[in-house]
């Protein structure tokens, strides 16, 4: 699991005072990089060897602007040229978010998918989901 801990802003609560449903997105994104990193340790775009294909996110409970949030990055799947990421999103003990977004490893240039390395795979790997680690 990879695990990183984000301190709301106010900006990012709503009129009821929770965080807003588009910012889960963008916080899952921010956890993902550990990911990006593997594929394009530069993180130079102009490397950039992944597109976004899907995202979903559930909100199980409510987020407030006052508490830590501590965003959960797993690998659920690992495909030839995707990966599957599961994530969480906790406050104070409680599940907040969850959410997956699939990774597909691409060749901008010749415009398709190409296989994950071997080494890259690997890493992945170290950091498997299972229903036990909700």
């Amino acid at each position: 699991m990879f695990s990183m801990i984000v301190q709301p802003r106010f900006v990012e609560t709503d009129a009821l005072g929770h965080i807003n449903n588009t910012v889960l997105p963008q916080w899952f994104e921010q956890a993902r990089t550990p990911i990006f990193k593997l594929f394009v340790p530069s993180m130079d775009p102009k490397d950039w060897t992944l597109i976004l294909a899907k995202i979903e996110v559930e909100f199980v409970s409510e987020l407030f602007y006052q508490f830590d949030v501590e965003l959960r990055t797993y690998i659920e799947r690992i495909g030839n040229s995707s990966c599957v990421i599961y994530q969480e999103a906790w406050q104070r003990g409680q599940l907040g978010a969850k959410g997956r977004a699939t990774l597909v490893h691409f060749d901008h240039s010749s415009k398709k998918s190409v296989a994950i390395p071997d080494d890259i795979r690997a890493v992945l790997a170290e950091h498997p989901y299972s229903e036990e680690d909700s």
